[in-house]
């Protein structure tokens, strides 16, 4: 049984292992994740590995975009790449929005059959320029938003040795996409958007391409919300590579804070870690710029070996498109050699939307000065030839200089002469940071990141960091020790993998930042969604995390909410959906409103904060506003009109039940709020409404073994996830049997990788789905549920963050990266908690 697992803290690299009963002792996550968080600070600096071997492609940021970071350790003068593809990036034969507008001829109305072929007339389409989409994506010349579009790009290639390269289509679409060239077709998407994406072209694409006359022809038919469509063609630079060696992975594992590698590199063994100290219950260490790399290297033969490491980043993590100038500093401060990377218009808070990289604000290259170390800025080819021929930088004397990227590639270097490593280990560290000035504009408002009120510059930050290495190392490892005992005491070890794979990936996807009174504000950004600051139906499916770790930050994420009603800029008697799009908080942008769903979900999280203090004190403050929208709810929450639910993707939906049930749950918090704040007659109001409700909602949802989808459609069924409050907070609202039928019905009609949300597809959301399974009263049950989601995690073809919105038939993800929603993978882990708490 879980609860007699017993766990080791290890003094290996390795860390945290637990002990099961037959005393065999595993690493804590055997889960293969779509992919590794490298470097997670915030929504714009957070680059991941997407790949299974950490030099089988460039580090990337969530949206795809290269963040490059090579690694390669020297060994005995010969070097093992063990980060990064080693190569310059691709060279554009047909640019993309990114570099410069492209122009081509589209048209909305549906063509004839052959609108793909070189054959094909199309002088009475219109010509427009690229990229084609809705205003509020990037690099958009020519706005469509609605239905569809077909385009036909023209283009030459003036290389006559093309068919000798390798050759990349790189496109981006949003939503449903097919592509072709020269008339085969080489993208069917389906309901997906995709940015970026880059395809080899196999060798009978290449040939198809002539001298004069290609085409690219595409059509982009649009359901809803943002509309995308951008493509062109690219070759790899030829380019002497100098460290092509690759080393040899062996061993990866994620921990909450920490991601752990190990290589070999010929006859040493070279043990990585990237530590991002998201410690939510330490707001410095939380609100921290700074994460580490740390290294440790040595000897398999017990034989003295030579070795230096290096590793280089190049500007691109400070820019949104490489037609941007930027400034590179090489200087000294407290013991601490930093280069430092910028865009030099600065155009602080400039932009905002959902696929875009922040391009204000500068990053942050930094180790520690010594005699064995050294950092250097310059060309790619002077570095690396360098430090593979001599194990050294070059001293190039650069203290400033600017270059545009589309013109000169320029990298940012670290190195370190190990010495001689034989049997005691050499170990060592290096900082990655980011200052981006100001971080979120909240009603015309610059706000700045917390933790500049601790530190007035980023070389303070900086110092800090240095100073407290080992003290923050040691945090961390505590931190994650105690997450993963959470989690596999309330879960199990395939439970607690998820909550470790979910886990920096719920908390990067938001900003701490002071509020314009210096309260506490943490915005979360709509990734891969719409772009939006604030929303609320994503702070809710990320709650669990965040009331289980620390409420105080739970409040933080709901006080812009509560102050845009009170203040009276949102005038509506429901919640708003969002307070803007990310980084700009001055009013709700999005196009549509939730009125059940975010009513319900304020009240709710605001019920769950109380349980979780003991005190309704934080309710107390915003009662006013709380009464208003549990009356609202009383009025209209029973059987929803046509509306959004959180799952907006699916559609608008009338007489949902499982937004009935949602609002249910939020009047019966109510009550508990008024029986804590000693409100008795309110009390016994809402608590007696909502259990009649519960009488209604189960006589309209009957439909035999399971309840439905609406009340008015029977032979339908869905996800009941929004009950699961009923259990987790203790308000005894529902009869049992309601809990037990549906759990009993999911069971019988989960897929391969997990539970659909309603029968209408055969999507899945991994946070609704865990929350399903915590409704179940049986450990066994809750596994039955919990494994398929384990199963498509470790196996999804998808390499990319994890993936709320995925099929449960082949774990290919559709849509939703890197989104704080898998926050609610830690809803088990709270209902244990709180359950104890109760006792």
């Amino acid at each position: 049984m879980k609860r007699g697992i017993l766990f080791l803290l290890l003094t290996t690299f390795w860390g945290v292992f637990v002990e099961a009963g037959n005393n065999k002792e595993v690493p804590v996550s055997n889960l293969r994740v779509p992919a590794y968080p490298l470097v997670t600070i915030d929504p714009y600096i957070s680059a991941w590995s997407h790949t299974d071997k950490l030099y089988e492609d460039e580090v990337r940021h969530w949206t795809g975009t290269e963040h490059s970071l090579t690694g390669v350790l020297r060994v005995d003068g010969k070097c093992y790449r063990f980060m990064g593809k080693g190569e310059q990036a691709l060279t554009s034969i047909l640019k993309d929005a990114r570099d410069e507008e492209w122009t081509a001829k589209y048209t909305n109305t549906m063509p004839y059959a052959d609108w793909y072929t070189k054959e094909y007339n199309d002088t009475e389409w219109q010509e427009g320029a690229g990229a084609f989409g809705s205003a509020d994506m990037p690099h958009v010349k020519t706005e469509w938003n609605q239905g569809d579009i077909w385009i036909r790009r023209k283009f030459s290639i003036e290389d006559k040795n093309i068919s000798k390269k390798r050759l990349y289509l790189v496109y981006s679409h949003d939503d449903v996409f097919e592509l072709y060239l020269n008339g085969q077709m080489l993208v069917s998407t389906g309901y997906k958007w995709r940015n970026y994406v880059v395809q080899p072209l196999d060798a009978e694409q290449v040939k198809s391409l002539t001298a004069e006359d290609n085409l690219i022809a595409a059509h982009c038919h649009n359901t809803k919300g943002g509309a995308y469509v951008d493509f062109g063609l690219f070759t790899d630079d030829e380019m002497e590579s100098f460290f092509g060696t690759e080393a040899e992975q062996i061993k990866v594992s994620v921990l909450p804070t920490q991601t752990y590698y190990s290589f070999y590199c010929g006859p040493v063994q070279l043990d990585l870690k990237f530590t991002s100290p998201l410690v939510l219950n330490d707001l410095d260490l939380l609100s921290s710029p700074v994460n580490y790399i740390s290294y440790e290297v040595r000897s398999l033969d017990k034989r003295a070996h030579d070795v230096q490491i290096y590793f280089s980043a190049t500007p691109r993590w400070a820019v949104n498109s490489l037609d941007q100038e930027v400034s590179v500093e090489n200087y000294r401060s407290s013991d601490i050699h930093i280069l430092k990377t910028g865009t030099l218009e600065q155009n602080v808070l400039g932009k905002s939307g959902d696929i875009i990289c922040i391009d204000w604000g500068y990053f942050y290259l930094a180790g520690n000065l010594s005699e064995s170390s050294d950092m250097s800025v310059g060309t790619p080819r002077s570095i690396q030839e360098s430090f593979a021929g001599k194990g050294i930088l070059p001293d190039t004397k650069i203290s400033r200089t600017s270059v545009r990227l589309d013109k000169e590639e320029i990298l940012l270097a670290y190195s370190e002469n190990l010495g001689n490593v034989r049997e005691r280990k050499s170990e060592g560290y290096l900082m990655i940071g980011y200052d981006d000035i100001a971080s979120v504009q909240y009603f015309g408002k610059n706000l700045k990141a917390y933790w500049k009120k601790k530190y007035p510059t980023m070389e303070a930050a900086l110092a800090d960091a240095r100073k407290n290495y080992k003290k923050n190392m040691q945090r961390c490892d505590e931190w994650d020790y105690k997450v993963m005992k959470d989690a596999v005491e309330a879960g199990g070890q395939q439970y607690a993998e998820l909550c470790a794979a979910s886990y920096r990936q719920a908390i990067s996807a938001h900003k701490l930042v002071c509020g314009p009174a210096g309260e506490l504000f943490f915005f979360s950004k709509e990734n891969n969604s719409n772009g939006s600051i604030g929303t609320v139906d994503v702070t809710y499916p990320s709650c669990p995390i965040f009331i289980r770790y620390n409420t105080e930050i739970m409040k933080a994420m709901l006080d812009f909410i509560f102050d845009y009603s009170e203040s009276g800029r949102w005038k509506k008697p429901f919640a708003a959906h969002d307070v803007g799009t990310y980084p700009l908080a001055n009013g709700q942008t999005y196009q549509g409103d939730m009125p059940v769903e975010e009513t319900g979900n304020m009240l709710i999280m605001t019920t769950a904060i109380a349980i979780a203090d003991g005190n309704a004190d934080y309710a107390a403050k915003h009662w006013e506003i709380l009464t208003a929208w549990s009356n609202y709810l009383a009025e209209v929450g029973m059987d929803p009109e046509n509306q959004l639910c959180t799952e907006d993707f699916a559609g608008h939906l009338a007489h949902n039940a499982n937004l009935s049930a949602k609002a249910i749950m939020a009047i019966a918090g109510y009550g508990r709020l008024a029986e804590m704040l000693n409100k008795p007659e309110e009390a016994k109001k809402f608590t007696e409404m909502a259990k009649r409700m519960v009488i209604e909602w189960e006589r309209r949802a009957d439909d035999g073994d399971h309840y439905r989808l609406a009340f008015d459609m029977p032979g339908t069924w869905s996800q009941k996830y929004n009950f699961v409050w009923d259990k987790v907070l203790g308000l005894d609202i529902l009869p049992d049997r309601i809990m037990k039928k549906e759990v009993a019905f999911y069971l019988k009609n989960q897929n391969k990788y997990g539970l659909p949300l309603d029968n209408r597809f055969t999507w899945g959301k991994t946070d609704d789905t865990v929350w399903s399974a915590t409704m179940a009263d049986s450990e066994g049950d809750f596994q039955e549920l919990i494994r398929p989601i384990w199963k498509y995690v470790n196996e999804t073809p998808s390499r990319v963050p994890l993936g709320d919105w995925y099929e449960t038939l082949n774990a290919d993800y559709i849509n939703f990266r890197a989104r704080s929603v898998v926050g609610g993978v830690f809803m088990k882990s709270l209902d244990y908690y709180l359950r104890n708490k109760r006792k």
